[in-house]
């Protein structure tokens, strides 16, 4: 079993585990036959390959762009380019052969740079200057979860807007403060350059792009292929924080909270609440800061936002009675709250997310 080797063959997406390196050869020649149902005209989509590949994200890459679809009559081109020379060893053992260098990037219409080996990792001279030029040509650029260190590295996201996985959020907007980084929402579009949030978020914004190229339908028929919804708004959040298990069980705090999640359609200002709970405002609003990280009325706020989720995620409640349950007071509020804390305005969280959605 020494030589035994595991090769990914990019253009048809095949796994192999073989010693016969002919069949390897063959597996090639046909993937190469299924890449040539797109037209020699119609715009390449390049994705880049590096020793230390996030072999998700690339997979995200490859399933969109790369797949033949005969269903349409104009699809893209796809190649992988190998982003330096030497081994490209990929997560989970994988070893991926690229025919392709940085020299294509002058061809492509799109470049798509999967999650980079690292935060901290230096991205070559090389690759920075290829995706230059290749930006000034016309191409347009996108990077998913940590590959936005690319395209900082490489002063692509200069006076942009961008975004990527909440986990390195902080740390771009530090390494870079020219970039005016959105740690929220799930991707952005700023002048060509685009820029997703953690690992799924590329599939959103792979979507967006080919909706973008070619309609509506195209995408929400491609997405049902992937089993995936059709459409979620870069602007929506990448997670909504819930309230965190209470710190102390059994205490004063505890009780109250528990008496306010039974009674959410009741009115509870703070008067009401420090009464319940037998202390004064100020002592309170420290209780809540210590053991939530957050102000009682903001609490209750997600409190309710939380509840209407979950109604409008396992329910067919008009919307009127959602906004009475959940104690939010006037329509105007419940869509104002929902949509400040989820990113979307609550009917389109149900049409979405829904059980008959």
């Amino acid at each position: 079993m020494s030589n035994l080797r595991y090769v990914l063959l990019i253009q048809d997406c095949h796994f192999c585990e073989t010693r016969d390196t002919g069949y390897i050869d063959k597996l090639r020649s046909d993937s190469a036959k299924m890449s040539q149902v797109a037209p020699r005209n119609a715009p390449l989509v390049c994705a880049l390959a590096y020793d230390g590949l996030c072999t998700f994200e690339f997979g995200i890459a490859v399933e969109l762009f790369a797949l033949p679809r005969p269903e349409f009559a104009d699809w893209y081109r796809y190649a992988t380019v190998k982003a330096e020379p030497g081994p490209i060893r990929a997560t989970g053992g994988i070893t991926i052969e690229a025919q392709d260098d940085l020299d294509l990037l002058r061809q492509a219409s799109l470049i798509i740079v999967p999650g980079w080996r690292g935060a901290d990792a230096p991205v070559p001279p090389a690759l920075c200057a290829a995706l230059q030029d290749a930006y000034a040509q016309g191409a347009r650029i996108a990077s998913i979860c940590s590959g936005v260190f690319v395209l900082a590295a490489a002063g692509l996201l200069t006076g942009k807007s961008a975004t990527t996985h909440w986990r390195y959020t902080d740390k771009l907007a530090a390494r870079y403060p020219d970039i005016t980084v959105d740690p929220d929402v799930l991707f952005v579009e700023d002048d060509r350059v685009f820029t997703s949030a953690g690992s799924a978020a590329g599939l959103d914004l792979g979507l967006h792009i080919i909706r973008q190229d070619h309609g509506a339908q195209v995408a929400a028929s491609v997405a049902r292929r992937l089993v995936v919804p059709a459409q979620r708004d870069g602007g929506q959040r990448q997670f909504v924080p819930r309230p965190e298990p209470k710190a102390r069980m059994g205490s004063d705090l505890a009780a109250l909270q528990d008496m306010i999640r039974a009674t959410l359609d009741e009115d509870w200002p703070m008067a009401r609440m420090a009464q319940t709970a037998a202390t004064s405002g100020r002592t309170l609003a420290r209780r809540f800061r210590e053991e939530t990280g957050d102000t009682p009325l903001n609490w209750l706020k997600l409190e309710r936002v939380s509840r209407a989720a979950e109604l409008l995620e396992n329910s067919a409640i008009p919307l009127a009675d959602i906004s009475d349950v959940c104690g939010f007071g006037s329509a105007e509020s419940f869509r104002r709250d929902f949509r400040k804390l989820m990113g979307v305005p609550p009917i389109r969280y149900r049409e979405r997310f829904g059980a008959t959605a």
